[in-house]
Protein backbone atom coordinates (compact mmCIF):
# COMPACT_ATOMS: atom_id res chain seq x y z
CA UNK A 1 0.00 0.00 0.00
CA UNK A 2 1.52 3.34 -1.09
CA UNK A 3 1.43 6.02 1.57
CA UNK A 4 -0.44 9.30 1.08
CA UNK A 5 1.57 12.52 0.99
CA UNK A 6 0.57 15.72 2.79
CA UNK A 7 2.11 18.86 1.34
CA UNK A 8 1.77 21.01 4.43
CA UNK A 9 1.48 24.57 3.17
CA UNK A 10 -1.26 25.89 5.44
CA UNK A 11 -1.73 23.34 8.27
CA UNK A 12 -5.27 22.63 7.06
CA UNK A 13 -4.94 18.87 6.49
CA UNK A 14 -5.61 16.78 9.58
CA UNK A 15 -3.33 14.02 10.82
CA UNK A 16 -3.60 10.90 8.66
CA UNK A 17 -2.19 7.58 9.79
CA UNK A 18 0.64 6.28 7.58
CA UNK A 19 0.80 9.54 5.60
CA UNK A 20 4.14 11.26 4.99
CA UNK A 21 3.99 15.00 5.78
CA UNK A 22 6.33 17.40 3.99
CA UNK A 23 6.63 20.82 5.60
CA UNK A 24 6.19 23.58 3.02
CA UNK A 25 4.80 26.24 5.37
CA UNK A 26 7.69 28.53 4.42
CA UNK A 27 6.35 28.48 0.83
CA UNK A 28 2.76 29.34 1.69
CA UNK A 29 2.81 33.03 0.90
CA UNK A 30 5.00 32.65 -2.19
CA UNK A 31 2.97 29.86 -3.83
CA UNK A 32 -0.58 30.23 -2.55
CA UNK A 33 -3.17 31.40 -5.10
CA UNK A 34 -0.52 32.14 -7.72
CA UNK A 35 3.10 33.00 -8.43
CA UNK A 36 5.54 33.81 -11.21
CA UNK A 37 6.66 30.91 -13.38
CA UNK A 38 10.19 31.41 -12.06
CA UNK A 39 9.00 30.96 -8.48
CA UNK A 40 6.87 27.98 -9.56
CA UNK A 41 9.93 26.27 -11.09
CA UNK A 42 11.98 27.03 -7.98
CA UNK A 43 9.33 25.37 -5.84
CA UNK A 44 9.20 22.40 -8.21
CA UNK A 45 12.92 21.77 -7.67
CA UNK A 46 12.30 21.55 -3.92
CA UNK A 47 9.16 19.46 -4.38
CA UNK A 48 10.85 16.85 -6.56
CA UNK A 49 13.68 16.50 -4.06
CA UNK A 50 11.15 15.97 -1.27
CA UNK A 51 8.72 13.52 -2.88
CA UNK A 52 9.43 9.80 -2.54
CA UNK A 53 9.70 7.96 -5.84
CA UNK A 54 6.53 5.97 -5.15
CA UNK A 55 3.66 7.47 -3.22
CA UNK A 56 -0.09 7.52 -2.93
CA UNK A 57 -2.60 10.36 -3.09
CA UNK A 58 -1.20 13.84 -2.48
CA UNK A 59 -3.16 16.22 -0.22
CA UNK A 60 -2.26 19.87 -0.79
CA UNK A 61 -4.53 21.86 1.50
CA UNK A 62 -6.68 24.70 0.20
CA UNK A 63 -7.87 24.82 -3.40
CA UNK A 64 -5.59 27.87 -3.59
CA UNK A 65 -2.85 25.30 -4.25
CA UNK A 66 -4.57 23.40 -7.06
CA UNK A 67 -1.90 24.54 -9.54
CA UNK A 68 0.54 22.21 -7.76
CA UNK A 69 -1.34 19.40 -9.55
CA UNK A 70 0.45 20.51 -12.72
CA UNK A 71 3.83 19.69 -11.15
CA UNK A 72 2.61 16.28 -10.00
CA UNK A 73 1.27 15.48 -13.47
CA UNK A 74 4.39 16.77 -15.25
CA UNK A 75 6.38 14.29 -13.18
CA UNK A 76 4.60 11.46 -15.02
CA UNK A 77 6.50 12.32 -18.21
CA UNK A 78 9.10 9.82 -17.00
CA UNK A 79 6.60 6.99 -17.53
CA UNK A 80 4.23 8.15 -20.29
CA UNK A 81 4.48 9.62 -23.78
CA UNK A 82 2.40 10.69 -26.78
CA UNK A 83 2.46 7.04 -27.86
CA UNK A 84 1.45 5.87 -24.37
CA UNK A 85 -0.75 8.73 -23.08
CA UNK A 86 -2.90 9.35 -20.04
CA UNK A 87 -6.13 11.20 -19.38
CA UNK A 88 -6.55 13.72 -16.58
CA UNK A 89 -9.89 13.78 -14.75
CA UNK A 90 -10.57 16.74 -12.48
CA UNK A 91 -13.46 17.35 -10.11
CA UNK A 92 -13.82 21.11 -9.77
CA UNK A 93 -16.52 23.75 -9.62
CA UNK A 94 -14.33 25.95 -11.85
CA UNK A 95 -12.63 25.33 -15.20
CA UNK A 96 -9.17 26.34 -13.87
CA UNK A 97 -8.42 27.25 -17.48
CA UNK A 98 -8.47 31.02 -17.19
CA UNK A 99 -5.99 33.56 -18.52
CA UNK A 100 -3.46 34.81 -15.98
CA UNK A 101 -0.83 37.28 -17.12
CA UNK A 102 1.45 37.18 -14.09
CA UNK A 103 2.64 33.57 -14.10
CA UNK A 104 0.47 30.66 -13.03
CA UNK A 105 -2.27 30.38 -10.45
CA UNK A 106 -4.89 27.99 -9.11
CA UNK A 107 -7.34 29.04 -11.83
CA UNK A 108 -5.03 28.77 -14.87
CA UNK A 109 -3.14 25.47 -14.62
CA UNK A 110 -5.44 23.22 -16.69
CA UNK A 111 -4.33 24.63 -20.05
CA UNK A 112 -0.74 23.74 -19.19
CA UNK A 113 -1.77 20.16 -18.40
CA UNK A 114 -3.71 19.90 -21.67
CA UNK A 115 -0.60 20.99 -23.59
CA UNK A 116 1.53 18.14 -22.24
CA UNK A 117 2.33 15.68 -25.07
CA UNK A 118 1.54 12.60 -22.95
CA UNK A 119 -1.93 13.91 -21.92
CA UNK A 120 -4.54 12.87 -24.48
CA UNK A 121 -7.47 14.66 -22.84
CA UNK A 122 -8.50 16.63 -19.76
CA UNK A 123 -12.02 16.36 -18.31
CA UNK A 124 -13.24 18.88 -15.72
CA UNK A 125 -16.33 17.50 -13.98
CA UNK A 126 -18.95 19.37 -12.00
CA UNK A 127 -18.54 22.99 -13.13
CA UNK A 128 -21.33 25.37 -12.09
CA UNK A 129 -19.15 28.49 -12.17
CA UNK A 130 -20.08 31.27 -14.58
CA UNK A 131 -16.41 31.28 -15.61
CA UNK A 132 -17.62 29.19 -18.57
CA UNK A 133 -20.60 31.40 -19.34
CA UNK A 134 -20.68 33.67 -22.37
CA UNK A 135 -19.80 36.82 -20.41
CA UNK A 136 -16.54 35.25 -19.17
CA UNK A 137 -15.57 33.17 -22.18
CA UNK A 138 -12.91 35.64 -23.27
CA UNK A 139 -11.12 34.90 -19.98
CA UNK A 140 -10.77 31.20 -20.83
CA UNK A 141 -7.75 29.81 -22.68
CA UNK A 142 -9.17 28.61 -25.99
CA UNK A 143 -6.51 26.40 -27.57
CA UNK A 144 -7.20 23.15 -25.69
CA UNK A 145 -10.95 23.57 -26.20
CA UNK A 146 -10.70 24.07 -29.96
CA UNK A 147 -8.13 21.26 -30.33
CA UNK A 148 -10.44 18.80 -28.53
CA UNK A 149 -8.07 18.20 -25.65
CA UNK A 150 -10.30 19.67 -22.94
CA UNK A 151 -13.95 19.11 -22.02
CA UNK A 152 -16.05 21.02 -19.49
CA UNK A 153 -18.78 18.89 -17.85
CA UNK A 154 -21.21 21.40 -16.37
CA UNK A 155 -24.43 22.03 -14.46
CA UNK A 156 -26.64 25.08 -13.94
CA UNK A 157 -24.71 27.39 -16.28
CA UNK A 158 -25.84 28.34 -19.78
CA UNK A 159 -23.30 27.05 -22.30
CA UNK A 160 -25.62 26.89 -25.33
CA UNK A 161 -23.61 29.70 -26.93
CA UNK A 162 -20.59 27.39 -27.34
CA UNK A 163 -22.24 25.43 -30.17
CA UNK A 164 -22.47 28.59 -32.26
CA UNK A 165 -18.68 28.91 -32.41
CA UNK A 166 -17.95 25.22 -32.92
CA UNK A 167 -17.28 24.28 -29.29
CA UNK A 168 -20.34 22.15 -28.58
CA UNK A 169 -18.04 19.13 -28.16
CA UNK A 170 -16.11 20.87 -25.37
CA UNK A 171 -19.02 22.28 -23.35
CA UNK A 172 -21.18 19.46 -22.02
CA UNK A 173 -24.26 20.47 -20.02
CA UNK A 174 -26.47 18.25 -17.84
CA UNK A 175 -29.73 18.69 -15.96
CA UNK A 176 -28.59 16.78 -12.87
CA UNK A 177 -25.34 15.61 -11.27
CA UNK A 178 -26.47 12.00 -11.72
CA UNK A 179 -26.84 12.57 -15.46
CA UNK A 180 -23.40 14.15 -15.67
CA UNK A 181 -21.58 11.33 -13.90
CA UNK A 182 -23.55 8.62 -15.72
CA UNK A 183 -22.68 10.15 -19.09
CA UNK A 184 -19.01 10.55 -18.22
CA UNK A 185 -18.67 6.99 -16.94
CA UNK A 186 -20.52 5.65 -19.97
CA UNK A 187 -18.01 7.35 -22.27
CA UNK A 188 -15.12 6.06 -20.17
CA UNK A 189 -16.37 2.49 -20.09
CA UNK A 190 -14.39 1.31 -23.10
CA UNK A 191 -11.27 3.38 -22.44
CA UNK A 192 -8.10 1.67 -21.27
CA UNK A 193 -5.94 4.79 -20.91
CA UNK A 194 -4.39 5.44 -17.50
CA UNK A 195 -5.97 8.27 -15.51
CA UNK A 196 -4.61 10.93 -13.18
CA UNK A 197 -7.43 12.02 -10.84
CA UNK A 198 -7.50 15.45 -9.20
CA UNK A 199 -10.23 16.28 -6.68
CA UNK A 200 -11.06 19.82 -5.61
CA UNK A 201 -13.81 19.46 -3.05
CA UNK A 202 -15.42 22.74 -4.14
CA UNK A 203 -17.16 20.60 -6.79
CA UNK A 204 -19.27 19.24 -3.93
CA UNK A 205 -22.44 20.83 -2.62
CA UNK A 206 -22.33 22.90 0.58
CA UNK A 207 -24.75 20.29 1.94
CA UNK A 208 -21.76 17.91 1.92
CA UNK A 209 -18.75 20.05 2.81
CA UNK A 210 -17.56 23.67 3.05
CA UNK A 211 -14.58 25.12 1.20
CA UNK A 212 -13.03 28.58 0.67
CA UNK A 213 -14.60 28.85 -2.79
CA UNK A 214 -18.08 28.99 -4.31
CA UNK A 215 -19.29 25.43 -4.63
CA UNK A 216 -20.95 23.04 -7.03
CA UNK A 217 -23.76 20.48 -6.75
CA UNK A 218 -22.10 17.08 -6.60
CA UNK A 219 -22.54 14.62 -3.74
CA UNK A 220 -19.83 12.45 -2.24
CA UNK A 221 -21.18 9.36 -3.96
CA UNK A 222 -20.60 10.95 -7.37
CA UNK A 223 -16.87 11.05 -6.68
CA UNK A 224 -16.85 7.62 -5.05
CA UNK A 225 -18.76 6.06 -7.97
CA UNK A 226 -16.28 7.58 -10.39
CA UNK A 227 -13.31 6.30 -8.40
CA UNK A 228 -14.85 2.83 -8.23
CA UNK A 229 -15.45 2.76 -11.99
CA UNK A 230 -12.02 3.96 -13.13
CA UNK A 231 -9.89 2.75 -10.19
CA UNK A 232 -8.00 0.07 -12.14
CA UNK A 233 -6.76 2.86 -14.44
CA UNK A 234 -5.80 5.45 -11.79
CA UNK A 235 -2.04 6.00 -11.76
CA UNK A 236 -1.95 9.11 -9.57
CA UNK A 237 -4.27 11.37 -7.59
CA UNK A 238 -4.47 14.47 -5.45
CA UNK A 239 -6.99 16.19 -3.19
CA UNK A 240 -7.48 19.90 -2.48
CA UNK A 241 -10.29 22.02 -1.10
CA UNK A 242 -9.36 22.26 2.58
CA UNK A 243 -10.36 25.24 4.66
CA UNK A 244 -7.76 27.64 6.00
CA UNK A 245 -7.55 31.32 6.84
CA UNK A 246 -4.97 33.30 4.92
CA UNK A 247 -4.02 36.96 4.76
CA UNK A 248 -1.42 37.41 2.00
CA UNK A 249 1.44 39.78 2.71
CA UNK A 250 1.52 40.84 -0.94
CA UNK A 251 -0.96 43.62 -1.80
CA UNK A 252 -1.59 42.23 -5.29
CA UNK A 253 -2.58 38.83 -3.95
CA UNK A 254 -4.85 40.54 -1.42
CA UNK A 255 -6.52 42.35 -4.30
CA UNK A 256 -6.98 39.19 -6.38
CA UNK A 257 -8.27 37.27 -3.38
CA UNK A 258 -10.82 40.00 -2.64
CA UNK A 259 -12.04 39.94 -6.26
CA UNK A 260 -12.76 36.22 -5.89
CA UNK A 261 -14.94 37.06 -2.87
CA UNK A 262 -13.70 34.25 -0.70
CA UNK A 263 -15.91 34.21 2.40
CA UNK A 264 -14.77 35.18 5.89
CA UNK A 265 -14.78 32.17 8.21
CA UNK A 266 -15.19 32.43 11.98
CA UNK A 267 -12.79 30.39 14.17
CA UNK A 268 -15.64 28.18 15.46
CA UNK A 269 -16.85 27.36 11.96
CA UNK A 270 -13.30 26.74 10.82
CA UNK A 271 -12.73 24.06 13.46
CA UNK A 272 -16.04 22.28 12.78
CA UNK A 273 -15.71 22.48 9.01
CA UNK A 274 -12.10 21.25 9.10
CA UNK A 275 -13.30 18.25 11.11
CA UNK A 276 -15.86 17.48 8.39
CA UNK A 277 -13.15 17.91 5.75
CA UNK A 278 -10.92 15.45 7.58
CA UNK A 279 -13.61 12.76 7.61
CA UNK A 280 -14.21 13.24 3.89
CA UNK A 281 -10.47 12.97 3.21
CA UNK A 282 -10.39 9.64 5.02
CA UNK A 283 -13.34 8.42 2.93
CA UNK A 284 -11.68 9.46 -0.32
CA UNK A 285 -8.31 8.00 0.65
CA UNK A 286 -9.94 4.69 1.52
CA UNK A 287 -11.61 4.63 -1.90
CA UNK A 288 -8.33 5.49 -3.66
CA UNK A 289 -6.12 3.10 -1.70
CA UNK A 290 -4.30 0.51 -3.76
Amino acid sequence: MTCPIILNFDRSVGEICHAKTIDFTQWQDAIRFGCTKKKFHQFNDVLQQSLPENHGTVLMGSGDYHHISLLLIENLAKQYSAENPIQVVIFDNHPDNMRYLFGIHCGSWVSYVASLPFVSHVHVLGITSHDIGLSHFWENRWSALFHKKLTYWSLEVNVAWAKKIGLGHAFRHFATPDDLIASFLSEQYHSAQPVYLSIDKDALSEDVIHTNWDQGKLQTYHILDTISSIKPRIIGSDITGELSIWQPSNWFKRLLSSLDKQPTISPDKLINWQREQHQLNLTLLKALAV
